[in-house]
């Protein structure tokens, strides 16, 4: 076994307003430059939606992520992972030209607008108005798409109906989608999900991508990197992004000057419903290649089999003679994440059939689980708690093939565990159940009533602590890793190299 270490994180959907407080932080401080107009690290999509780039998702098309059985390192299990993107023969000719790449289009023309004219219009009987002028090519230009362009518009035919989850929903799971007094949608923040098995560390060919061994943070050193793009077409997320000004891709560095002072990443310490949990998990990285090469309705729980328990004495003595630290090991244990991933088994990963192995899970939404009536109204079914599901409002098919690779066995047992909290708690206040049904729903829903209590502290009460357990770090440690002009060594997504001090 080989135990490394990892910062993981967890998103609660269920508390997510869609504000984008948290993309609009990460901008003001990484991404507010030449050539990072439009590029959002951190972004909040409308699900269903086609999100950003458009149709992110559609793997037919970019080509991201890893497949098994084709010309990849053999693993131990008579099957083989690689890419997507390229492979040894059209690598080098994809440097050049890469049909799946995404174009500026895919994503959309940043702008501003010429507020100068607002002072200096002639007087006039219009009121002045400021244009919208492009920060690419400084022309006017007419606005026609934005990051979050399709917000809130879940419930139209022009973009929720091209969401790629959508495929495979029957015409009755759409309706239950799309008739418009049942409209309902959900918010879904992304950033990198720093995978413990990421596609373009490995699609680089100068080697700029890289893992952090001492807590899997991945990065791009830009002294290294050439600009060659391989990183943006193989990672499934499309989460890498290439800044036209200095020639670099530039990705999420999830704060890490930040990180290694004890301090907490922006779009974490911004979020307005506290939806954001930050951990540490350990995990067997020897078995991550053969963990991924499994059918995809195994994936979520052949990634739960690889993170390891920090509590059992084999795990703690292993990862000590791997040079994880007492503090590290510590933080593991006290960990948010480890509780909501592998105690309760409610966050799950986003889209783990690209087998990059993500390590940023979220909570599935629980939205007001509805049974049509034969009169037409709507309401909840008490008599047949779990039977609602099938009739909710976003179908178990749609959540699944976004965070369990189509299994909705997985997405069921969640949403039973989450609607069994929420009754319990209700029944200590009202009294509109009974013993007997709160008995027969926490145990269909494979809950105790000491675990429904931890899982609405830390859902609904926790403090700063109980959602972020960060390792301290040694202050000589931190200083060598702050960004700055004097001190950085161009190993993270921002450079400070003479060329792109000229560029800024």
């Amino acid at each position: 076994m080989d135990i490394r270490a990892q910062v993981a994180m967890v998103f609660h959907l269920d508390k997510c307003i869609g504000c984008h407080t948290c993309s609009v932080s990460c901008k003001n401080v990484w991404t507010d430059r030449p050539g990072a107009e439009y590029m959002w690290w951190n972004n909040v999509e409308t699900k269903p939606g086609t999100g950003y780039p458009t149709l992110w998702e559609d793997q037919g098309h970019y080509k991201g992520g890893w497949k098994v059985n084709g010309n990849g390192s053999g693993n131990g299990n008579g099957k083989k992972l690689s890419l997507r993107s390229q492979n040894k023969l059209d690598a080098f000719i994809k440097l050049f030209y890469n049909p799946n790449q995404p174009g500026l289009e895919d994503y959309y023309e940043p702008w501003t607008y010429k507020y100068q004219d607002l002072f200096d219009a002639p007087a006039g009987d219009d009121q002045p108005t400021a244009i919208a002028i492009s920060q690419v090519t400084g022309e006017p230009m007419a606005i026609e798409a934005g990051p979050n362009w399709d917000d809130d518009l879940s419930g139209t035919t022009l973009y929720a109906e091209n969401d790629v989850n959508l495929e495979g929903l029957s015409d009755e799971e759409r309706d239950q989608l799309f008739e418009i007094q049942r409209v309902s949608m959900f918010y879904l923040p992304r950033i990198c999900n720093h995978c413990a098995n990421p596609s373009c560390v490995a699609s680089c060919p100068s080697g700029a991508l890289y893992k952090r061994g001492e807590d899997g943070i991945v990065l791009i050193n830009q002294e290294v990197c050439k600009g060659w793009r391989a990183c943006v077409a193989a990672c499934p997320y499309k989460k890498i992004y290439y800044n036209w000004k200095t020639g670099k891709s530039e990705k999420c560095i999830l704060c890490y000057p930040k990180l290694e002072t004890g301090q907490i990443p922006n779009c974490f310490h911004s979020c307005v419903g506290r939806i954001r949990y930050l951990g540490v998990l350990l995990y067997d990285a020897d078995r991550v290649a053969d963990a991924m090469t499994v059918n995809d309705r195994a994936l979520v729980e052949s990634q739960r089999s690889i993170l390891c328990d920090p509590y059992d004495p084999k795990v703690v003595e292993l990862a000590k003679a791997n040079g994880i630290s007492d503090e590290f090991i510590d933080a593991a244990q006290k960990s948010p994440v480890y509780k909501y991933v592998m105690k309760w088994k409610l966050a799950l990963p986003l889209h783990i059939e690209y087998r990059t192995m993500p390590m940023l899970f979220y909570v599935p939404p629980l939205l007001p689980v509805m049974g049509k009536l034969d009169n037409g109204r709507y309401e909840n079914i008490m008599d047949g708690f779990f039977t609602s599901l099938e009739q909710s409002r976003l179908p178990m098919k749609y959540l699944a093939k976004m965070f369990s690779a189509g299994n909705e066995e997985i997405i069921e047992s969640v949403m039973k565990k989450l609607m069994a909290v929420r009754y319990y708690k209700r029944s200590l206040e009202l009294d509109d159940l009974d013993l007997v049904s709160i008995s027969r729903m926490m145990r269909e829903g494979n809950l105790t009533p000491e675990e429904a209590e931890e899982i609405y502290a830390l859902t609904a009460l926790p403090t700063t602590y109980d959602r972020y357990v960060l390792p301290p770090i040694q202050r000589e440690e931190a200083i060598s890793g702050t960004c700055s002009p004097e001190l950085c060594k161009g190993e993270c997504g921002l450079s400070f190299s003479e060329s792109a001090k000229r560029g800024l």
